[in-house]
């Protein structure tokens, strides 16, 4: 399928009422899809995801149409939302520590490139704590550096590991044995329902 019908397509999954804070509706859309003005169309359909749960089929065409446009930030982002689409939400205030006090001394991306180990809770059969590794998207910065502090989203491996999380909850991030950050959890959220047919 090409660019315009992809976009045309997650279009259609958008209610007509939903609106951005900045008044941004499906119709803002599908006016810049008429002038084929495909990457406007493509970013406002990601900023109206945000919005309200979009089904999976939403993300994948969206995600699709950037691969095939070739705006790899945003398919890459527009995969992570169909991700969370299928295993939930989980959103947490990480703060880092200094590079003084740990092994990274370098920002790395924020767009889910770091695959840390997280200490979330769990146990061993003979209760020593276990690692849980989850991917890492940082809200609102390319980058995030030593002693830095931003919400992220996580991304685990194996979500039914992370089930028992509640907002408030304090996380430990590892890229080896000592703590990298910690973080506070915010949000969690189940899977956006499947639609029956």
């Amino acid at each position: 399928m090409d660019v315009p019908k992809l976009l045309e397509a997650a279009s259609l999954l958008v209610p007509e009422e939903i609106a951005t804070e900045n008044d941004i509706t499906v119709n803002d859309v599908w006016d810049y899809l008429t002038h084929d003005e495909w990457e406007v169309a493509l970013g406002l359909l990601e900023e109206l995801g945000d919005v309200d749960p979009f089904p999976l089929s939403f993300w994948d065409a969206v995600a699709t149409a950037a691969e095939q446009m070739r705006v790899e930030k945003s398919a890459v982002w527009c995969h992570w939302r169909g991700y969370e689409t299928r295993h939930g939400i989980i959103r947490a205030d990480l703060s880092l520590r200094p590079a003084s006090e740990s092994r990274r001394q370098t920002p790395f991306s924020g767009a889910g490139v770091l695959r840390p180990m997280w200490n979330i809770g769990n146990r061993t059969p003979t209760g020593e704590p276990t690692l849980n590794i989850a991917a890492l998207w940082v809200e609102f910065t390319p980058f995030l550096g030593p002693g830095e502090r931003s919400p992220v989203r996580l991304a685990p491996l194996d979500p039914s590991q992370w089930q028992h999380l509640q907002p408030g909850q304090v996380i430990a991030m590892h890229e080896d044995q000592t703590v990298a950050g910690t973080a506070v959890v915010l949000e969690v959220l189940p899977p956006a329902p499947t639609p029956t047919e």
